[in-house]
């Protein structure tokens, strides 16, 4: 087994200094990898679309899909998603962006309930596991 933690070039990563957003552990055969919770910010940071759940769902799974591309990986191979939301009254907006990425098989996932996020703003932080290929297959 060998770890490595990784901030894609690819993504931007405004704070990429205080984590990594991808740890990959390679295995036999392939590698987990394990996504940093993700938030709906731009290139420099700011928040996208303040207080819309929809808007911000898009904007992370935009951020995701780099980052599984950047590991040779696509939302087929996600095996778990974690979010946190703020008012799970903003669930609906959530869930049809969901339904467009995961249109059929969707993973594995916990939804929970938070009382604040780090930005002020955001209305969700969104985390996943997913497997991808061997290094040299991809």
């Amino acid at each position: 087994m060998k770890l490595t933690l990784d901030n894609p070039a690819s993504v931007a990563a405004p704070y990429a200094d205080r984590f990594a957003n991808v740890a990959r552990l390679d295995l036999p055969g392939g590698a987990l990898l394990t996504l940093a919770g993700q938030v709906a910010v731009d290139d420099a940071g700011a928040v996208v679309a303040p207080g819309d759940t929809g808007a911000q769902a898009t904007r992370i799974f935009e951020i995701i899909g780099g980052l599984l591309a950047a590991h040779g990986a696509g939302f087929g191979d996600v095996l778990h998603v974690r979010t946190y939301m703020m008012d799970l009254a903003d669930l609906p907006a959530y869930a049809a962006v969901r339904r467009r990425i995961f249109p059929a098989d969707p993973p594995a996932s916990t939804t929970v309930q938070v009382s604040g996020l780090f930005l002020p703003g955001l209305t969700l932080e969104v985390e996943v596991v997913a497997a991808a290929p061997a290094r040299g297959t991809e």
